[in-house]
C-alpha cells in the first residue's frame, strides 16, 4: 500500500478502492467528469458483488475512486443507492451518470460496457449508486 493510501485509509476509514470504467482512457474520463460535477453516479452489475460483497457501496461511507495506474484521484461518499433491472433504469438515473445526454444514448453504451464484461440481459440487476465528491486527490 503507497503511502498516500495509508493516509487515506487513516482520514477515510473503512474506505473502499475501485476504478471507474475498464480502460485506462475510459477511466480518465469518468474522473474528469466527477471532478466537473457532472457525474454524480454509477452503476455495476449487482453480481459483481456476489464473490467480493464487502466491495458493495454502502450509503454515508467514503471510497477512493483510483486512477487507472491504482494512485488515488478522488474520494466520494455513497448517498442512495438502487437496485433495479437495467430495462427499468429511468432517464434521471441513467443521465446522473453525466456521460450521455440521451437515456437512449445511456443505454447503447452500457450495454456495450456490461458486454465486454461479463454479459449483458435487458433484465440484469444492477446497483446503481448515488455520491458526492468529497475530497479531489489532484492537489494532495
Amino acid at each position: 500500500m503507497t503511502d498516500d493510501m495509508e493516509d487515506l485509509q487513516v482520514t477515510y476509514p473503512g474506505a473502499g478502492t475501485f476504478k471507474f470504467g475498464d480502460s485506462a482512457a475510459l477511466c480518465a474520463e469518468l474522473i474528469a467528469l466527477v471532478r466537473s460535477g457532472k457525474k454524480r453516479a454509477t452503476c455495476a452489475a449487482l453480481s459483481e458483488f456476489e464473490a467480493e460483497p464487502e466491495a458493495m457501496p454502502e450509503v454515508g461511507r467514503c471510497d477512493i475512486a483510483a486512477n487507472w495506474d491504482g494512485t488515488p484521484a478522488l474520494v466520494i461518499r455513497t448517498t442512495r443507492l438502487h437496485k433495479i433491472r437495467f430495462c427499468d433504469v429511468p432517464e434521471e438515473l441513467a443521465l446522473a451518470e453525466g456521460e450521455d445526454e440521451t437515456l437512449e444514448g445511456w443505454r447503447k453504451g452500457h450495454e456495450a460496457y456490461f458486454t465486454r464484461n461479463g454479459g449483458f440481459d435487458p433484465e440484469m440487476m444492477l446497483l446503481f449508486e448515488e455520491f458526492e465528491l468529497v475530497e479531489d486527490l489532484a492537489d494532495r
